[in-house]
């Protein structure tokens, strides 16, 4: 075709891959033909839940992302690392040699682990035995390999991805010391004592937690580390050490190239660099007008959004949406951990809404709501169960909340009258999987069509595909719909619109 449109996407992760799925899935016609270029060898895969492989509580087959159908209308790379841009020429040039044209540019290269100096002078980018981040299925697979014979690992960053970690290890029965420099776990989301209770649950699983610690040196003995020495000269013995001291975009090819680089890649509310509009950026590597959070679901939401754009050419580029409420929810993954935060959160808030606090530090639970305008703007939940799923729903549906918002801490008590968690008490817009917007009316459409399984289902919406919480919600709906609909359309009560809105339970 004479007026197909050339797209060059660098990076084949969770954010890329999905860019070239909502593109194809808006463009029936064919007009856009697009060339992936994915550094790793390896299909799609949910980099979220990297953590629950080294808990064991996934394998790795299980968090390749389901293959869209629209996938094939792509050519994909696999394993072709993007070396420079010629802007000036359109073409990408990669690292074998080859050259891919473009009309429009996508640029999702993603983050790259930060790596703390703590081992000295290297002359390459090569670690130590026995020392590992966590940001590829293959330092996953490489983490999972060393606990076998580890004794006592490190966890260098108590932020979220280094207290999943630290309860996978602990899972896997390696005794394991959290290190942070800050003055509390989870310093970005948390306050001091919604830390506290989670510092709690963490020794009551046996991880050692250090504060404001700071690591000074990696020990290494003939190429391999045996301890972290902090400052002071206090020494950790440690034969694994994983470090998950945060991250860096990265915009190294961004920079050769001549654009606008801050933090991530500068980009405007459209997604496009200021200094070439046929170049755009999403997911981590990018620095939006609004910030990057380093979450899935706001590269999900740039990645949707610029396939919008370049589908709808006739719309201006000032019209583009902004950015979906509730892409900023973040989840701690841990075995035997319950955190949950969203919004207005943690000690540097301190100005903002109104707040009702329930510390119960002896009960494990720690729950703060931030409310204003008569919604929850932003709350933090330690071993919150039932109620954080209740919040995160409020959040991100936006949804009144009661004139007494301290109602919000609790549930229920045994004995009242509570609506029943059913599907058939949740109208089609509930939000059942937040991470990709697929609500109950998506999933009764796809059994409508044929869908029989929760795989069925994630194939056709991606419902479960970003952070898992809503694994349990879309079983359940399934299940419902097996028993009430084995052979034909659900009836009109199972996904009418008029019924009363639910307390919500099941729709995270």
């Amino acid at each position: 075709m004479n007026n197909q449109v050339r797209v060059v996407v660098v990076g084949h992760g969770m954010v890329g891959a999905r860019f070239v799925d909502d593109l194809h899935q808006r463009d029936p016609g064919g007009r856009f033909r697009t060339t992936v270029l994915g550094d790793e060898e390896y299909e799609p895969y949910n980099r979220v839940l990297l953590s629950e492989v080294v808990a064991g509580k996934l394998d790795v087959a299980s968090i390749t992302l389901p293959r869209n159908a629209h996938r094939s209308a792509s050519e994909v790379l696999p394993g072709t690392r993007a070396v420079t841009v010629d802007r000036s020429a359109g073409v990408v040039h990669d690292h074998a040699g080859g050259r891919h044209p473009y009309d429009i540019l996508v640029l999702a290269t993603g983050a790259r682990a930060r790596i703390p100096d703590l081992f000295g002078r290297r002359d390459d980018d090569s670690l130590p035995a026995g020392v590992h981040a966590l940001r590829t299925l293959d330092d996953a697979r490489e983490i999972v390999a060393a606990t076998v014979n580890a004794h006592r690992a490190v966890v260098v960053g108590g932020g979220v991805l280094g207290l999943e970690v630290a309860c996978g290890l602990a899972h896997r029965g390696v005794p394991v010391t959290v290190v942070h420099g800050g003055a509390h776990l989870m310093d970005r989301q948390l306050d001091g004592p919604a830390a506290a209770v989670t510092t709690a649950r963490l020794t009551s699983l046996g991880i050692a937690v250090r504060v404001g610690a700071r690591t000074e040196e990696a020990v290494v003995s003939d190429g391999r580390v045996t301890g972290v020495r902090l400052e002071g000269g206090e020494l950790l013995p440690a034969d694994l050490l994983v470090l998950t001291a945060g991250t860096y975009p990265e915009v190294g090819l961004a920079q050769r190239a001549g654009l606008d680089v801050a933090r991530g890649i500068v980009v405007g509310t459209d997604l496009a660099s200021p200094a070439d509009a046929r170049v755009f950026a999403i997911g981590d590597c990018a620095e939006p007008p609004e910030g990057g959070s380093g979450l899935t679901a706001q590269g999900w939401d740039q990645a949707r959004r610029l396939a919008t754009l370049l589908t709808e050419p006739s719309a201006a580029r000032d019209d583009v949406p902004l950015p979906t409420v509730g892409t900023d929810v973040v989840k701690v993954k841990g075995v035997g951990l319950d955190v949950v935060a969203m919004g207005v959160c943690g000690a540097g808030s301190v100005s903002e809404g109104r707040r009702v606090r329930l510390s119960d530090p002896e009960g494990g639970r720690h729950i703060e709501v931030v409310v204003a305008d008569g919604r929850v703007i932003g709350a933090t939940c330690v071993g919150a169960g039932p109620v954080a799923a209740d919040l995160v729903a409020a959040y991100t549906r936006g949804t009144p909340i009661p004139a007494d918002p301290a109602q919000l801490l609790m549930r229920p008590v045994a004995g009242t009258a509570v609506p029943a968690a059913s599907p058939t008490l949740m109208p089609d817009r509930a939000t059942v999987c937040r991470c990709n917007g697929v609500t109950k009316g998506d999933i009764v459409g796809c059994w409508r069509h044929g869908a029989r399984s929760v795989e069925d289902v994630a194939a056709a919406t991606r419902a479960t595909t970003g952070c898992g919480g809503c694994e349990d919600a879309v079983c359940g709906i399934v299940d419902w719909l097996r028993r009430s609909d084995p052979d034909q359309p659900a009836p009109a009560t199972a996904s009418t619109e008029d019924v009363r809105e639910p307390t919500p339970t099941a729709t995270v």
